[in-house]
C-alpha cells in the first residue's frame, strides 16, 4: 500500500495513503479530540473539534475529513488552533442544557470534558435556546433535545449498524433536533430498543429509562421477597464502572456487592442460560428429526426479537419459541422455587441486571406471564446497577469475592458464561446437542468457528454423522444478508444465531460507556474482545463446561418439569412473537 511522510507538531510521520489526518495522527500516538467523529461508523466534520492548521493554510481543517499528503505539515496545538476548538465547543455550549450535577452522563460526558480540556469555565455565548423535546414514553429509551449537539453519532450507528435510520434531523437551522420521524416518540416507531444509539451518544441526550426507584421501593418492602439475577456479560463490564481496566471479571465481587444491597436471593442468570439450551436444543432436535421450520434462529436477544417483528415478520416462524435466559429464571422463581420455600408468586419481586435496554421492554411482553404472574418485575442496566450499588455506599473494589446462593438455582456451566458473546448461544448448544446424539462426553467442548468479531461466521458441524451449516451473526446490518437468503428459500443452514448489538451482550446498549477516546484510538486489543476474552476465560475455568451436564438442571427436570419441551415446560419456558406496526402516527 502507498504511503504518505507528512510532519504533524514537527514529528514526522508515517501514513497510509488516504488516511485522514486524524487517523494519522492517533496512529502515530498524537491525540486531537473529536466529538462528532465514530470510527467505522461517522467522520462528518460537523463538530469542528478536531480542527487542525495545515501549513501555508488559509482556514483550519477538520482532521477527521481531511486526507493526508505528501510533505503536508499540520499543527494540532497551535494558539490559532486552540482557538478555533474553544469557540467551537463554547457555541455548542451555548445552546446546551448545563444541568451536569443531575445528569446521568456527570463525569462520562465527551463535552464535559472537552470542556475541562479546553480550560472553558465561563459562558461565553449566552442566548436563546432550541425549544427541547423530552420523550420518556418507550419501555428503554429517553431522549432529551435540551441536552443534544447535533453530532449525528446516533443516526449514523442506528442507519449503519443496524440498518433501520429510525432517527434523523427533524426542523431545520436554529429549530434542528435529532428525532425518530415526524419527532415521534421511541414508542411509536420501529426501534428495536437496543440502545446502540444510547452508548454511542457523547452526552446524556440519550439514556435509558431508569427503574432504580421502583427496586428500591421493593427492596424496602418487607412484605417482598427480591430477588435478583445478573447476566452473564455484566461481569465483564461492571467494573469498568469503578474505574477497573475494561474487561475486568467481576464475578465475585459483583455478587458480594448485590448481597450487601439487601437482595434475599442472589443467583446468576447462567442458570437460566443452561436451562434455555435444554430446551433450546431440543427444539432443534424435533425441528430437525420431524421435518420443522428450518433454518431455526436463536431468540436470547429482544433486540433482534423487535428487529424482526417490524421488519420480516414472515420469518417468525423461524424463531425458537424458548424464551431468553432471564425470563425463564423469572418463570422458574415464580413457580418452582416459590412452591418449594412456601411463598406466594405475588409477594416475590425479581429484578434481572442485564447488558440491554431490550431487556427493559422484554418484561412487559403479555406473553411472558405464563406462571400466572410477570416473569421479571424490573430490569436494570449494568450502569444502573453500578448507581444502586454506589447509592447504597457499597465499596466495590474492596469487596472480598463471594458465590451466587446454591439453593437450586446456584449452578451453572461454562456454556452459560459464553452466552454473553456473539457465537456463545451457538456454542452452548452445540455442546450439549452433540453430547447427546453421539451419547458419550464430549472430548472437546470448544467449537473456535463460532467466536471472535466477525460479522457473520459460518461452520458446517457433523453431528453423529448428520452434517448441518450453523451462522452467527450480530447486528442488524450483519444479519439482513442471512435473512434474505432465508426469505428467499436458498439458505444452506440448520440453525442460527442472531445477536442485536455488535459482538453480542458484551456490547450491549446498557453495558459500561466507552470513552470514544478509548474507542476511537489505539487499545490493543478492542474493548469488546476484551470483554469477551473474560467470558472465555471463566468458561475455561469451570469444572463442568456443557449445559446438560448441570446437576440442577437435571434436578429441575426430574422433579418439576420433566422433560425439555415437555407439556410444563413448554408452557412456563416457551412463548410466541407477533408482527408489529413500523409507525403509529
Amino acid at each position: 500500500m502507498a504511503t504518505v511522510n507528512l510532519k504533524i507538531n514537527g514529528i514526522n510521520v508515517t501514513a497510509e495513503s488516504g488516511q485522514t489526518i486524524l487517523e494519522a495522527a492517533r496512529n502515530a500516538g498524537i491525540y486531537i479530540p473529536t466529538l462528532c467523529y465514530l470510527k467505522g461508523i461517522t467522520k462528518s466534520g460537523a463538530c469542528r473539534v478536531c480542527l487542525v492548521e495545515v501549513k501555508n493554510g488559509r482556514t483550519l481543517l477538520s482532521a477527521c475529513t481531511t486526507p493526508v499528503s505528501e510533505g503536508m505539515e499540520v499543527f494540532t496545538n497551535s494558539e490559532r488552533v486552540l482557538k478555533g476548538r474553544r469557540n467551537s465547543v463554547e457555541l455548542i455550549m451555548s445552546n446546551h442544557n448545563k444541568n451536569c450535577l443531575s445528569c446521568k452522563r456527570n463525569q462520562n460526558c465527551e463535552l464535559q470534558r472537552l470542556c475541562e480540556e479546553l480550560g472553558i469555565r465561563e459562558n461565553q455565548f449566552e442566548g436563546e435556546h432550541t425549544k427541547p423535546s423530552f420523550d420518556d414514553f418507550s419501555n428503554g429509551i429517553v431522549r432529551d433535545t435540551s441536552k443534544c449537539v447535533l453530532c449525528g453519532r446516533c443516526i449514523d450507528t442506528c442507519k449503519k449498524v443496524q440498518g433501520l435510520g429510525i432517527l434523523g434531523f427533524e426542523n431545520r437551522g436554529f429549530n434542528t433536533i435529532v428525532a425518530p420521524i415526524y419527532n415521534q416518540s421511541f414508542a411509536n416507531v420501529n426501534c428495536m430498543q437496543c440502545g446502540q444509539c444510547v452508548i454511542n451518544c457523547p452526552v446524556g441526550a440519550l439514556t435509558e429509562k431508569e427503574n432504580i426507584t421502583e427496586v428500591v421501593k421493593a427492596l424496602n418492602d418487607p412484605t417482598k421477597t427480591v430477588i435478583v439475577q445478573t447476566a452473564p456479560a455484566v461481569r465483564a463490564s461492571l467494573g469498568e464502572e469503578f474505574g477497573m481496566p475494561i474487561g475486568s471479571r467481576v464475578t465475585g465481587k459483583m455478587a458480594a456487592a448485590l448481597r450487601r444491597c439487601g437482595f434475599d436471593r442472589v443467583y446468576d442468570t447462567n442458570f437460566g442460560a443452561d436451562l434455555t439450551i435444554m430446551e433450546e436444543g431440543n427444539e432443534l432436535l424435533e425441528r430437525v428429526t420431524h421435518g420443522g421450520v428450518l433454518p431455526m434462529f436463536t431468540s436470547c436477544s429482544p433486540g433482534w426479537i423487535r428487529y424482526i417483528e417490524f421488519e420480516y415478520p414472515e420469518l417468525l416462524p423461524h424463531l425458537s419459541s424458548a424464551k431468553s435466559p432471564h425470563m425463564m429464571l423469572g418463570a422458574m422463581v415464580k413457580s418452582y422455587w416459590a412452591e418449594r420455600h412456601g411463598i406466594d408468586p405475588k409477594d416475590i419481586y425479581v429484578v434481572s441486571i442485564m447488558p440491554c435496554i431490550a431487556k427493559k421492554s422484554e418484561i412487559d411482553r403479555p406473553e411472558c406471564n405464563t406462571s400466572g404472574y410477570q416473569d421479571v418485575d424490573a430490569v436494570l442496566t449494568t450502569r444502573e446497577c453500578a448507581r444502586l450499588i454506589k447509592m447504597f455506599g457499597v465499596e466495590f473494589e474492596e469487596l472480598p469475592d463471594e458465590g451466587f446462593d446454591e439453593d437450586l438455582f446456584g449452578d451453572y456451566t461454562g456454556a452459560a458464561v459464553i452466552f454473553g458473546a456473539s457465537g456463545g448461544v451457538m456454542e452452548a448448544a452445540l455442546r450439549t446437542v452433540k453430547q447427546k446424539l453421539d451419547g458419550q462426553k464430549l472430548e472437546k467442548v470448544d467449537f473456535e468457528a463460532c467466536r471472535g468479531m466477525a460479522g457473520v461466521k459460518e461452520a458446517e458441524i457433523d453431528l453423529n454423522g448428520t452434517k448441518i451449516w450453523i451462522a452467527v451473526t450480530s447486528s442488524m446490518t450483519a444479519a439482513k444478508p442471512l435473512l434474505e437468503e432465508v426469505k428467499a428459500g436458498t439458505s444452506k443452514y440448520t440453525f442460527i444465531e442472531v445477536m442485536g448489538c455488535p459482538g453480542g451482550c458484551i456490547n450491549g446498549g446498557g453495558q459500561s460507556i466507552i470513552p470514544s477516546r478509548i474507542k476511537n484510538g489505539k487499545l490493543g486489543m478492542g474493548y469488546r474482545e476484551l470483554r469477551m476474552k473474560a467470558l472465555y476465560d471463566e468458561d475455561a475455568m469451570q469444572t463442568l463446561r456443557v449445559s446438560s451436564d448441570n446437576v440442577q438442571i437435571q434436578d429441575l427436570y426430574k422433579n418439576y418439569l420433566g422433560e425439555p419441551g415437555s407439556e410444563l415446560a413448554e408452557k412456563l419456558l416457551h412463548t410466541s412473537y407477533t408482527p408489529k406496526e413500523r409507525f403509529k402516527i
